[in-house]
């Protein structure tokens, strides 16, 4: 994915989809948080149910939590139809959830990643994996006080 074709992260997101104070106390209650903040679906009839159901038979296969305080809830595969364009929720939980992580430390930054199709689901992905696998990005997303200051956190690591 890159920036300059412009397919980002950053293009994905916009301040509606980004919550800094996820109140859920379970992994469930986090993808319902989440969900939520999906504009794009909120007018389709069960679309918000399809997309709870299909993150959580993901997560049976597999915890999307992937270590270090960090979870990419994510289906299995592209819902082909849900939405036109890639769409990537941020949600940050001041005491973190416990999400099946490898390394057993509680998600406290959540990216729920939808997208058209699967080339594209798994760009997205990728790069969020590079991208927090760098420890300023995570306490610079962990520290940041607005929804425009983690746009502008994502849009300067992608572009470094």
């Amino acid at each position: 994915m890159d920036p300059k074709q412009g397919l980002t992260v950053r293009g994905s997101m916009n301040e509606k989809r980004i919550s800094l104070h996820l109140h859920a106390e379970g992994a469930e209650e986090v993808l319902k948080e989440l969900v939520a903040l999906i504009e794009e679906i909120k007018d389709i009839p069960g679309a918000a149910a399809k997309l709870l159901d299909a993150l959580r038979e993901r997560e049976k296969l597999c915890s999307t939590g992937v270590g270090d305080g960090v979870a990419f809830p994510h289906c299995r595969n592209a819902l082909v139809g849900l939405v036109k364009t890639p769409v990537v929720v941020f949600g940050r939980h001041e005491k973190g959830v416990a999400y099946g992580a490898v390394d057993s430390v509680p998600a406290k930054l959540f990216f729920l990643v939808i997208a058209p199709s699967v080339s594209t689901h798994l760009q997205i992905l990728a790069r969020l994996g590079r991208m927090s696998r760098d420890d300023r990005f995570r306490q610079s997303l962990l520290n940041a006080q607005s929804s425009q200051e983690v746009l502008d956190i994502i849009e300067k690591t992608e572009t470094a």
